[in-house]
């Protein structure tokens, strides 16, 4: 997909130009931290694979075209979560209700009001996995080869960025992360746009010290499946 010109205010495009210094040290920390889970991370894909393997035909992992750093489409890699060969029609016409601000999800008792919990593509070892961001964690390997950082905004799909503003771009003005400031503080609780602006916040603030933070609160997020489905 071709990157469309984005006309934004020059102060706006300024303050989201990463630097180089920055960039720098932020990889040299994706491959640091990366190689040091990598053994716990093998050890983890030997359990999530019998899990996965019991509970429905198919592989484990799950590979998705996804967009990347200025609009650059790459695969990324997940622990399957979902039967094999289903339609994506459920999920593309979510995405839509989502960007247009419908809550997607009427449960009052839950936290989770943008994302669907109906989804009858998702297996049952799938929704624990989701819920809890194991399913995640092959994007470890996206890391190591550049593709993702370990903080930054969420990756989009393709046919999500098919209907970006021109505004909506500059949340691919740095590499997709593993973890970042709308999956810590918003995930499935907050609208479309207000992922927008907090994903823009980060690009702009490119501080180490909050990508530390980041990572380190994104830990009780997992284990307490804040925002997840």
């Amino acid at each position: 997909m071709s990157v469309p010109t984005i006309p934004i205010q020059s102060d706006i495009r300024s303050d989201i130009s990463i630097k180089v210094r920055y960039l720098r040290t932020k990889r040299l920390l994706d491959i640091i931290f990366s190689l040091l889970i990598l053994l716990p991370l093998c050890l983890v894909v030997v359990i999530v694979a019998v899990f996965i393997r019991l509970d429905s035909p198919g592989p484990i992992f799950y590979r998705q075209k996804r967009m990347g750093l200025n609009g650059v489409e790459f695969t990324m890699f997940k622990f399957r979560s979902m039967h094999v060969d289903k339609d994506d029609s459920f999920h593309r016409q979510a995405v839509a209700e989502y960007m247009n601000g419908q809550k997607l999800n009427g449960d009052t008792t839950t936290d989770i009001t943008y994302k669907r919990t109906d989804d009858p593509r998702i297996t049952r070892v799938g929704q624990f996995i989701r819920k809890a961001s194991i399913d995640e964690l092959p994007q470890f390997f996206n890391v190591l080869q550049g593709e993702m950082t370990l903080v930054g905004p969420r990756p989009p799909l393709p046919y999500e960025v098919e209907k970006y503003s021109s505004y909506d771009w500059l949340r691919l003005s740095g590499k997709p992360g593993l973890t970042g400031i709308w999956q810590v503080y918003g995930r499935s609780r907050v609208t479309f746009q207000s992922m927008v602006e907090m994903d823009i916040e980060y690009l702009q603030q490119q501080s180490l010290w909050s990508d530390l933070k980041l990572i380190i609160l994104t830990v009780p997020v997992m284990l307490q499946g804040h925002g997840g489905a």
